[in-house]
């Protein structure tokens, strides 16, 4: 298995070299969603602590920090994955577990409860093991959770809507869309 990397687009640590997992087991984040996603956020980041659930090499929460984040999360489940999130995270504010995001994120954002937060879900594109209705268990997680903004990085034949949360922007990127929401 041959490991690509990836580099920061913005902020502080732009150009910074990021290990990138195998493709076999994540999906690395193209250029023009991450450039979008802190298009669009970059200007209030300073006040958010940044979680990115399934998040492979923890490149999002990297850029999030580079962007000023007060602090990000970083959950993967997959133990290659995992240690490649785990080496690109060091010395960075950035708390990478080794866990099930469906698990793990209830407990992270109670911890927050005072904080401002940004959840970044990017869950599998392609169903396997485990991931049998990601789209459905997605919209229960975030729709049971108290988050500040909620993004969702999801195969563009699929459409969120939410009874919590606000849609405030989308971008479709070919066969991958962003969904932005806030707190109503």
């Amino acid at each position: 298995m041959k490991n690509n990397v990836l580099r920061v687009q913005s902020g502080f640590l732009k150009g910074k070299i990021l290990e990138n997992p195998s493709k076999d087991t994540t999906r690395a984040t193209k250029s023009i969603v991450k450039s979008c996603v802190f298009n669009v956020l970059r200007d209030d980041l300073r006040e958010y602590v940044f979680i990115e659930a399934f998040g492979g090499s923890a490149s999002m929460a990297i850029e999030a920090i580079s962007n000023y984040a007060k602090k990000a999360f970083a959950i993967e489940i997959d133990k290659l994955a995992y240690k490649s999130a785990l080496k690109n995270t060091k010395d960075l504010n950035i708390e990478v577990l080794n866990d099930d995001t469906f698990k793990a994120l209830p407990n992270i954002i109670a911890k927050l409860q005072n904080e401002k937060t940004i959840l970044y879900l990017d869950p599998p594109f392609d169903i396997r093991d485990g991931f049998s209705n990601v789209y459905l268990k997605i919209k229960n997680l975030y729709e049971n959770l108290d988050c500040d903004i909620v993004i969702i990085e999801h195969s563009s034949k699929v459409e969120f809507a939410s009874l919590k949360y606000i849609l405030f922007k989308v971008k479709k990127f070919g066969n991958t869309t962003l969904s932005f929401f806030t707190r109503s």
